[in-house]
């Protein structure tokens, strides 16, 4: 089996990767000077894609999946392919029979506490209090609305999405003494630490019970801008929104409304609303409308998996999902080209 890297792997993963892989692997590693080593460029493997078996890592150079005419996996080290979707691959690979496999909950752990992270610091405002300490000033009248902390004891969160990430965030919602409403696809299968599970068709009755919302959804076409003006009037006033999951799930437009009129409280989001060339105009890789800035909105970009652990994780996963292949086992995170996770 012929094995691309995707990317510069340092000698110490190289090693690990042949060695987890059968002994007859044919490895091979981009070389020379790179920019950034989570990538490679046509050129670094071109000679070699048109005959591997596998690809592994985190970018997909254009013109390379045209060329790779015996490729058989591709181990994708993302939890979500929403960007395999907007190059083609998914179609391409749905064509040529590619399996694909990703790393869908290597970094469940770390983007779950980055939510509750989100959902504490939206609850107690925890910018504006730092801002005020750092300026030595002292909120007064004491207990006024606009600089009391909300409480997540005894109060209601809904997780939008109770996948690997959800289910995490409901188990530290758990650790507040929080009620937990999930919200999935099959609300036949019950989660630990959910109390109640509801279908998709049950979203505004679970909204206009939440003091907390938590997007954890896959970006699917389905799923696509789906959280707009009507779900968002479903929600309380005094409810907080956050966005852990794609950033294409939210409509920016009655979202800014939301958050500038007072009929939302707070929203934090680690992805945002991007405008792709071909399918948006004008073209932008950012919020049209600046939505961050707000003084309701607490900001992260794309930082969630960035800690500790996660990297050899994605890594290590990766690999075994080569692993299964090579040995003619089902693939454990295998991705369906057709659902898109």
């Amino acid at each position: 089996m012929k094995v691309v890297c995707l990317w510069h792997a340092t000698e110490d993963e190289t090693v690990y990767i042949k060695n987890a892989l059968p002994r007859d692997t044919d490895l091979v590693v981009p070389k020379g000077e790179y920019f950034s080593r989570f990538e490679c460029t046509y050129l670094d493997i071109a000679r070699h894609a048109v005959d591997a078996d596998a690809f592994i890592g985190w970018t997909l150079p254009e013109g390379i999946p045209e060329i790779s005419n015996k490729l058989k996996i591709l181990s994708w080290f993302h939890s979500g392919v929403d960007d395999l979707r907007q190059i083609g691959f998914l179609s391409l690979a749905k064509q040529r029979g590619i399996k694909i496999a990703n790393i869908r909950g290597a970094n469940a752990t770390a983007v779950a506490e980055q939510a509750m992270m989100f959902v504490l610091a939206l609850a107690k405002k925890a910018l504006m209090k730092h801002e005020a300490a750092s300026e030595n000033h002292k909120f007064f009248p004491l207990f006024a609305d606009e600089y009391r902390s909300a409480m997540l004891s005894d109060r209601t969160i809904g997780v939008i999405g109770v996948g690997h990430i959800g289910s995490l965030i409901a188990k530290r919602a758990k650790g507040f003494d929080m009620h937990v409403l999930g919200v999935r696809r099959n609300k036949e299968r019950s989660v630990e630490y959910v109390d109640l599970m509801h279908g998709m068709d049950e979203l505004h009755s679970v909204l206009a019970k939440c003091d907390y919302v938590v997007l954890a959804t896959p970006h699917t076409v389905e799923t696509f801008q789906f959280f707009g003006k009507a779900q968002i009037e479903a929600m309380k006033p005094s409810a907080f929104l956050v966005n852990i999951a794609r950033g294409k799930l939210v409509q920016e437009k009655p979202l800014y409304d939301a958050l500038t009129s007072g009929r939302l409280s707070g929203y934090a989001a680690d992805a945002w609303q991007s405008y792709e060339f071909g399918r948006t105009f004008p073209v932008s890789r950012t919020p049209r409308l600046r939505i961050a800035r707000l003084p309701n909105v607490i900001a992260s970009n794309d930082q969630a998996a960035n800690a500790d652990d996660a990297l050899e994780r994605y890594i290590r996963w990766g690999v075994e999902n080569l692993v299964e292949f090579a040995a003619g086992k089902p693939l454990s995170r295998e991705v369906s080209p057709d659902l898109g996770y």
